[in-house]
């Protein structure tokens, strides 16, 4: 079982910067797929961003390309995303989800089913 937990979220003005983080607890293993979702009222969960964990393989979705930026520390078991030039439609509850083994490619990085294990969220507001 693994546990994640967010944190870093906050209020923030347009054109802004935040860093969210991610801890994993539990059996993580040696390589994952570590990605961000976000989810606004009323909309369906998105993809943001993965990192496989064994190698670094990053992948983004293109409404973020340039903006925003994951990475894992030197404790494998955190990710962060460093979102820069906030938009106001960056609004939204971000969660850290995982899986055991790699991501795969960005197809397989971006789909939500892919993923065995979410955290709470933590909420950004980015207001203009």
């Amino acid at each position: 079982q693994v546990q994640l937990v967010e944190s870093g979220g906050g209020s923030v003005q347009a054109g802004g910067s935040l860093r969210l983080s991610c801890e994993a607890s539990g059996r993580t293993g040696s390589r994952n797929c570590r990605g961000w979702f976000r989810q606004a009222p009323g909309k369906e969960r998105e993809w943001v961003a993965s990192i496989s964990t064994d190698g670094g393989f990053e992948y983004y979705a293109d409404s973020v390309k340039g903006r925003v930026t994951i990475s894992q520390g030197n404790a494998k078991n955190m990710v962060y995303l460093q979102m820069n030039s906030l938009k106001a439609e960056d609004t939204a509850k971000y969660y850290c989800a995982a899986r055991f083994g790699w991501c795969a490619g960005r197809a397989t990085a971006a789909a939500i089913s892919q993923y065995t294990y979410w955290g709470q969220g933590t909420q950004v507001t980015v207001s203009s």
